[in-house]
């Protein structure tokens, strides 16, 4: 039996063991393992710079560093969340309906666990201890697999994590974490782990999403690779504008609900691009312009012109449903909040959208007609994000629409049975 198998098969075995634990004993589990993460942060933070080194010798970008490196002050927040998830309401054990049917059966439809859990993930180690405090929350075993890149990481946060569960008094089989392969015969071992995972989230990039997507045969929830806008309506205020776009485009460029395109009114575009663009280029993004973006250059003079200069292309078809993950970005000028809608459901992701706009009735059609998992009126798609939302951690954000959509939280690795209670009845 191969190692992904295996270690399916054990966490199986205790799904339902994790499963039956009361509230305070799953609670307690995730405390210890923020104390245990604690301690072993030097250990962590060492076992991290191992993966930093690899990277760099590998030529990893920049971006994806910066989602792959662990500092003290990083370990923290990974234990606060922890923390942050055992504080919050039991998933576990909700009445949604009940009612008495005219035999008198007694049904009810609470939430229960969903099982076995696993997840295939990339450079993101915090990734680890988000899925499994989210899995113990919710009352579920998890198997994960990260990448190569993140391994020592990866298992040095799992081996904290186990000992809480042990200390706890669960099974330690709850978390299983199967070694990178570079063959990837362990992804596909997870893919096809029928009757063993009952879900399967990847979290990545777009690759590795459709990889998963199309040769599943296990369930799998798309998680969303972030082509996200912002648009700029011509009732926006330029301040405002720039303060958002700036925030979404370059606060953290590797993530995915960071902006990758910008939109604009066609009725506002010579006043409000050139100084966009100048910020822009001041903050070195390199600007794939459509035609009418690229002529707003002309009205910059002297060395403001020259940097946005350096800094522009001609953009083509493909950059619009482009995800950069970097300093670029494109931008399209648009007839209006009709077109800017069209536009982003044809090339969007489903991920996160954002219109800054002054006008009421503008805000309202953009939040009603986009079809995105978050969409924002006057505001950085940057919070998409389950801890921002008050999830404590996310296992990601959902771009499909079953059965989860946007910030995976625990309640969303719940699903639902009806209990009937009778005195006899029979049909």
């Amino acid at each position: 039996m191969s190692e992904a198998r295996a270690k399916a098969t054990r966490a199986k075995s205790a799904a339902p063991v994790i499963g039956r634990a009361s509230r305070q004993v799953r609670e307690r589990a995730l405390t210890l393992a923020a104390t245990r993460i604690r301690e072993r942060s030097d250990e962590i933070v060492a076992a991290n710079a191992l993966d930093l080194e690899r990277a760099r010798r590998g030529g990893m970008s920049l971006a994806l560093q910066d989602r792959l490196m662990l500092d003290a002050a990083r370990i923290e927040a990974i234990a606060q969340s922890l923390e942050d998830i055992a504080r919050q309401d039991d998933p576990l054990g909700r009445v949604l309906s009940g009612s008495t049917i005219s035999c008198g059966l007694r049904i009810e439809q609470v939430t229960v666990p969903i099982g076995v859990v696993a997840m295939i993930y990339e450079a993101r180690p915090n990734v680890t201890a988000d899925a499994f405090g989210l899995c113990v929350r919710s009352g579920n075993a998890c198997v994960l697999k990260g990448g190569s890149a993140a391994r020592e990481s990866c298992l040095a946060i799992a081996a904290a994590c186990r000992s809480a569960l042990e200390e706890a008094g669960l099974p330690v089989d709850a978390l299983q974490y199967v070694d990178d392969d570079a063959e990837h015969t362990q992804t596909a071992e997870l893919l096809g782990a029928t009757g063993l995972v009952d879900v399967l989230i990847p979290r990545g990039g777009a690759s590795l999403i459709r990889a998963c997507v199309e040769g599943a045969k296990v369930p799998v929830i798309e998680t969303g690779t972030g082509n996200c806008h912002i648009y700029v309506h011509s009732s926006a205020d330029l301040a405002k504008a720039r303060a958002i776009l700036m925030n979404a485009k370059t606060q953290r460029v590797g993530v995915c609900n960071a902006a990758e395109s910008l939109l604009i009114d066609r009725s506002v575009a010579r006043e409000f691009l050139p100084v966009l663009l100048s910020e822009l280029a001041s903050a070195d993004v390199l600007i794939h312009a459509d035609p009418e973006a690229l002529s707003a250059a002309d009205l910059l003079e002297g060395e403001r012109r020259d940097v946005v200069v350096a800094h522009l292309v001609e953009a083509t078809e493909a950059d619009w449903g482009t995800e950069y993950l970097a300093l670029e970005i494109s931008v399209h000028v648009v007839s209006g909040v009709d077109e800017a809608i069209a536009h982003i459901n044809r090339y969007g992701t489903g991920h996160s959208e954002a219109i800054v706009a002054d006008s009421y009735d503008a805000c309202e059609k953009f939040l009603a007609g986009v079809d995105a998992a978050v969409v924002y009126a006057n505001a950085s798609t940057r919070f998409t994000d389950g801890g921002v939302f008050g999830l404590g951690a996310e296992i990601g954000i959902s771009t499909q629409k079953l059965h989860a959509r946007g910030p995976m939280g625990a309640a969303a690795l719940t699903t639902t049975k009806f209990l009937a209670r009778g005195e006899g009845q029979t049909r």
